[in-house]
């Protein structure tokens, strides 16, 4: 395992950062809390073990729980949510699930507290801000990062929306990878890709910087070294190694954003139904021999083309390969290892017309932080190689 970066975080995080669930006690006992909003994913809840382990300590309290939403946070679960908060007059919120639950947490709580009418806010997201109430947030799968970051993606009639403020962060998170141990397969490959992608874009985003390169490389490693086995066998070190590499790599993006494989991914990911770390790992191969290519005609970054090579040249470093067509090469072995799509036509895009339509839907806030300009009709082609 790499040794841990040398930044002292409390510097440049505010959230306090604990291990055990069991820690969750000690933190409502100091926020004096009497009410609590719960907003936990049902299944999440019981699988990961969470029930059994904070229900006990939620007894004396009196426990308003939120769990009427769909994966991929959609508006009208939003403002559900919302109003049942309201209602609930929660003096603190707790978050339990993956990154769809604790996204759904940051948006009710935040929301909850403007004085502008929640559609509105979510579709202009400007003007000042209100903090809202204390955020726990639990995540029971390594990926999301949602834990760390000061945004909060929402969809609103198949349009992603991201909610920014530095009033969203989570107060307090706590990092127990025993919350992963009953995690199927799947969801251990889905959100540990989106972790691995966030680790990379954040690497060669032009909004990088000497902390978010810190966090990002470390988070690489941690992942990369770590999914596979995970994938197929996981033991303890696997587990906690993804759960720490999840939460740098959302410390990353949190500085950063993410790039071109995001964009891409959520025209996928909302409207043929792939999980997101899937729908984003299917274009970081494509985007790493993309980006590998930046000249000064097309270069985005203000710093210089060689800067993009030189962070693209440490990913492929730490993927362990001598060029970008190596790494390019493992990642897509990894998606074959972990069993997820590496076409276009494995989720069902088959033909131009369907590639027009994603195009179409890319996210252009996220594409403008790539390094390298690309254009729609670049984006077509990419898109029709991988059919």
């Amino acid at each position: 395992m790499p040794t841990s970066i040398n930044i002292k975080e409390t510097a440049v995080r505010r959230e306090s950062v604990l291990s055990r669930v069991e820690e969750v006690s000690d933190l409502l006992a100091q926020q004096e809390s009497r009410r609590i909003f719960l907003v936990t994913d049902a299944e999440a809840w019981n699988l990961s073990g969470a029930a059994g382990r904070l229900s006990p300590l939620l007894e004396k309290y009196e426990v308003i729980g939120f769990t009427d939403f769909e994966l991929n946070p959609k508006l009208p679960d939003v403002q559900r949510g919302v109003d049942a908060f309201q209602e609930a007059r929660a003096d603190i919120v707790l978050a339990v699930g993956g990154g769809s639950a604790i996204d759904t947490a940051k948006l009710i709580n935040h929301l909850s507290a403007q004085p502008r009418p929640t559609a509105d806010v979510v579709r202009r997201n400007s003007g000042p801000a209100v903090p809202g109430r204390p955020l726990i947030a639990v995540p029971t799968t390594a990926g999301t990062g949602s834990e760390a970051t000061h945004f909060a993606v929402v969809y609103d009639k198949g349009v992603k929306y991201s909610v920014a403020s530095p009033h969203i962060r989570p107060a307090h998170v706590v990092l127990d990878w025993r919350l992963t141990e009953n995690l199927p397969a799947e969801v251990t490959a889905h959100s540990g890709l989106d972790a691995l992608c966030q680790a990379i874009e954040s690497i060669w985003s032009i909004n990088a910087n000497e902390t978010s390169l810190a966090y990002a490389e470390e988070a690489l490693q941690l992942v990369f070294g770590n999914l596979e086995s995970a994938f197929l066998s996981a033991t303890s070190n696997n587990r906690e190694a993804l759960m720490r590499g999840a939460n740098l790599a959302g410390k990353a993006i949190d500085i950063t954003f993410t790039t071109a494989p995001h964009a891409l991914s959520y025209p996928i990911t909302s409207g043929y139904g792939v999980p997101h770390g899937a729908a984003v790992a299917l274009f970081i191969a494509p985007m790493l021999l993309y980006n590998s290519e930046v000249s000064a005609v097309d270069c985005v970054n203000l710093l210089d083309p060689k800067t993009t090579r030189r962070r693209i040249d440490r990913i492929v470093e730490l993927l362990g390969c001598e060029n970008t067509e190596d790494a390019a090469n493992r990642l897509c072995q990894m998606l074959e290892q972990l069993q997820c799509p590496r076409r276009l036509r494995d989720v069902g895009i088959t033909s131009p017309e369907q590639v027009q339509a994603v195009v179409k839907k890319v996210n252009a806030e996220r594409l403008a932080n790539n390094p390298r300009s690309i254009s729609s009709y670049a984006l077509s082609c990419l898109l029709k190689s991988l059919l």
